[in-house]
């Protein structure tokens, strides 16, 4: 008889080596964010999209920090959506890094508490931004090197991250396997998105690997050939 497989365990277990770079990829909160742990040989990482709602999943990022010696440098959140910044303020306390974001952002981000109650998360306190990003910018940390690209259209705030030299980009909610971002949720526009997608997302290249805010990974050139929405 097979041994049937815990989906959920699967996917906690999913790590990926590109290059120099190792990424942790954590399922947290009921909305099931991937939470992702980057960091290369020198120790040295960062957190994108914080989404722990809960004693036992903050442990889990904690356990697992600990256990590879990682020194977080930066707090990222790719937009500011309540799934993504539940665990804003615990990671901004324990590793004293600073937090960034994109500032168009601000406004949904202060309606976090409200988000939080709605869906009967704790009351969580919500940490202002350290570091605001703008379109182009170039962010570093240690020997990685990732370019800030500004794809509003699911929220007015939402960046992707772009690694040129590993090939990979971090897309929050813009883009999914097969999918794309909500419109239907204040400053969402579906015009907008599907226009960024193709002139910012689509150009940089079939090969590149598509890290989503939610489920499974794909690449430029699967979206291209499958996703109905391109």
């Amino acid at each position: 008889m097979k041994k049937k497989i815990n989906l959920k365990e699967f996917i906690e277990s999913m790590k990926l080596e590109i290059n120099d770079l190792n990424i942790k990829i954590f399922h947290f909160n009921l909305f099931q964010v991937n939470t992702l742990v980057c960091y290369d040989e020198t120790k040295n990482g960062v957190i994108v999209d914080p989404g722990m709602s809960s004693n036992e999943e903050q442990q889990r990022l904690l356990e697992f920090i600990h256990k590879e010696n990682i020194t977080i440098k930066y707090i990222f959140n790719t937009h500011p959506h309540i799934d993504h910044v539940l665990g804003n303020d615990f990671c901004v306390q324990e590793f004293q890094a600073p937090l960034a974001a994109h500032k168009e952002g601000v406004p949904i981000y202060k309606e976090a508490p409200e988000h939080a109650r709605n869906f009967r998360f704790p009351n969580y306190s919500y940490p202002n931004p350290d570091i605001f990003v703008n379109d182009g910018d170039i962010f570093t940390f240690e020997n990685q090197t990732w370019k800030v690209i500004y794809t509003p259209g699911h929220a007015d705030g939402s960046v992707c991250l772009y690694d040129e030299k590993n090939r990979f980009l971090i897309a929050g909610d813009v883009l999914f396997a097969g999918s794309i971002g909500r419109t239907d949720l204040p400053t969402g526009n579906f015009k907008q998105l599907i226009q960024n997608i193709k002139d910012k997302l689509v150009p940089l290249g079939d090969d590149v690997l598509v890290i989503p805010g939610h489920a499974e990974t794909t690449t430029i050139g699967n979206e291209k050939m499958n996703n109905p929405y391109l």
